[in-house]
């Protein structure tokens, strides 16, 4: 009897002491990786298998695997040390030691991986770059020059090498040091092997692409990346018609490279066409060379030689990989950025439909209840979310392109150098607006929508800035907020901490900075973006008060692709 006394004492011990225990807190690493990753809420990209034939299936599968190819080609873009430090975390997490005696250890390493795979390297995108693994600062350049490069050494060798400026400035080349001398080797060469097995992926593509359009663009996107001249298959993409799977693949944007703006990164976008939606957006084509006409700009600056081409095409996401998917994802894109095939064809604009509606009800609507005066709320729309989108992505086709500066024929990208990408994507936004109004004027949209266009734009601005005002959208909708705030266009009330538009005085607010960035731009007035930049893409402290207030809240969303599990 004793004995058993005794055994329910120690029963009763160890459950008392038991129910004592407070779970043990999460270290103040832990803690800082988890609200990182809190930032960005998951949300699932499904897509309607049913569209496609069963070849087309196949299709879909090849090009899902070539973009995986080209996560790893922007991984390496993007920092020297990328691949090193991604194997060294997932063989610390293979490691037994770590994962059955130390639990806090192990929960820090899953956290640093799963973040590093959301930024794609060890730098936080929504905080201007601050290493959340180790204490090096990212490289302005990233992976594209040598670390150790300075800006002058590189202008300094183009201007004591004028032969090497084309080759040196090349969207697609690397620059590195041989024998103590800078050189440029072409894409295909220093990632030949990566470059080969997505070339094979795309040709194996083509052979069971039954759209004659898509198999001519996968091939010549394959002997693209072994030739390193992308232009044809650039004309071929252009010319894509009746295709249910709408793809682009290679290097695009020059974000990554905040030295120059002159490198471009690698991106995949896999999509299905939504027919229905993009028959709707057809009208918009016809209006290119009005909207080129009606820009607030000088009219000997203004551009009548791009192809008047313009397709705009509402699809789907199914998969997208490399600089794309890197922390804030896309809604939209306007390609190509080659200025000889939009002289020739234009651009075509596809919108992302699926990622639209998460990011509106994920994060437009929440953020609006917060920062906009209660009376203004009405006004946010999806349509006016969406059709900004639009506009957004075809004010990237119109304006000064080819520009002709101290008698030297050039291109606005090579004058305005790093800061090329903030006042382009500011461009975008403030003729998104701008041209909204005018389709308005042409009874394209209805009077009813212009407060629509103003508010629901101002709602995104905060979307966007929180992305960092580092970041070319962050710091290009800062410019923007910032300017109309200072000209009575926006009006911000320091007793309810909101912000409202005037709806009398940001239609002329907004056309003088049309003007002022697009003057910009055409003169290829190096001087005169850093001064805009430096005047208005900065924290104000209204700005500041609104993001605080934002802190709460997802940034941005999170892919969880479902091919990816359908594909394992």
């Amino acid at each position: 009897m004793k004995y058993l006394i005794a055994a329910f004492l120690i029963v009763a011990l160890f459950t008392a002491c038991t129910e004592n225990q407070t779970p043990q807190k999460d270290s103040k690493e832990v803690t800082m990786l988890k609200e990182k990753i809190a930032k960005f809420v998951p949300v699932e990209i499904q897509y309607d298998e049913t569209l496609l034939t069963d070849r087309e299936k196949v299709v879909l599968e090849k090009l899902y695997r070539a973009s995986k190819i080209i996560d790893e080609l922007f991984l390496e873009q993007v920092y020297s040390k990328n691949n090193q430090l991604k194997s060294e975390l997932i063989s610390d997490l293979s490691n037994k030691s770590i994962i059955t005696d130390k639990p806090e250890l192990k929960l820090e390493l899953e956290h640093k991986l799963e973040l590093f795979n959301i930024m794609f390297g060890p730098f936080d995108r929504l905080e201007d770059n601050e290493p959340f693994i180790g204490k090096d600062k990212k490289p302005l350049g990233a992976n594209f020059y040598p670390e150790d490069m300075a800006k002058e050494e590189f202008e300094k060798w183009i201007k004591d090498n004028p032969a090497d400026e084309k080759s040196f400035t090349s969207e697609f080349s690397i620059i590195r040091r041989k024998n103590g001398k800078l050189v440029s080797i072409p894409y295909n060469e220093y990632f030949k092997e990566k470059l080969t097995a997505a070339s094979t992926l795309l040709k194996e593509a083509a052979e069971f692409s039954d759209n004659p359009s898509l198999k001519k663009y996968l091939l010549s996107r394959a002997d693209a990346f072994l030739s390193n001249d992308y232009y044809q298959s650039d004309m071929d993409w252009m010319d894509l018609k009746d295709h249910n799977i709408e793809v682009v693949i290679g290097p695009y944007e020059v974000y990554e490279d905040e030295m120059f703006n002159y490198k471009a990164s690698f991106e995949s976008f896999v999509t299905i066409k939504d027919p229905v939606e993009t028959k709707k957006l057809e009208i918009f084509a016809k209006y290119l060379t009005d909207i080129e006409k009606n820009l607030p700009l000088d009219d000997k600056h203004k551009n009548y030689t791009r192809g008047s081409e313009s397709p705009i095409v509402v699809a789907n996401e199914v998969f997208t990989a490399g600089d794309t998917k890197a922390g804030v994802q896309t809604l939209a894109f306007n390609l190509p950025n080659d200025e000889r095939v939009r002289q020739a064809k234009g651009s075509k604009k596809v919108m992302l439909k699926n990622v639209h509606e998460a990011k509106f009800e994920k994060l437009l609507k929440p953020i609006a209840e917060i920062v906009l005066a209660s009376d203004q709320l009405k006004h946010v729309t999806f349509d006016a979310f969406f059709n900004h989108t639009l506009m957004h992505e075809m004010s990237h086709g119109v304006g000064p392109g080819f520009i002709k500066v101290n008698g030297k024929d050039t291109e606005v990208k090579k004058e305005l150098k790093e800061t090329y990408s903030t006042i382009e994507e500011c461009k975008a936004d403030i003729l998104g607006m701008y041209n909204n109004i005018f389709m308005i004027e042409k009874g394209v949209y209805s009077k009813e929508t212009e407060n629509q266009v103003w508010v629901t734009f101002l709602a995104g601005a905060f979307r966007s800035m929180r992305f960092g005002i580092g970041e070319a959208h962050g710091g290009g909708n800062a410019i923007i907020y910032n300017y109309l705030l200072e000209k009575g266009g926006y009006v911000y009330d320091e007793s309810t901490q909101k912000v409202s538009v005037d709806f009398m005085k940001v239609y002329p607010a907004l056309k003088e900075l049309c003007n002022l960035v697009l003057t910009i731009q055409a003169e290829g007035n190096y001087a005169g973006a850093k001064d805009l930049i430096s005047k208005y893409a900065v924290n104000s402290p209204t700005i500041e008060t609104l993001r605080k207030k934002l802190e709460k809240l997802p940034v941005d969303i999170k892919p969880v692709f479902a091919i990816e599990e359908k594909l394992k």
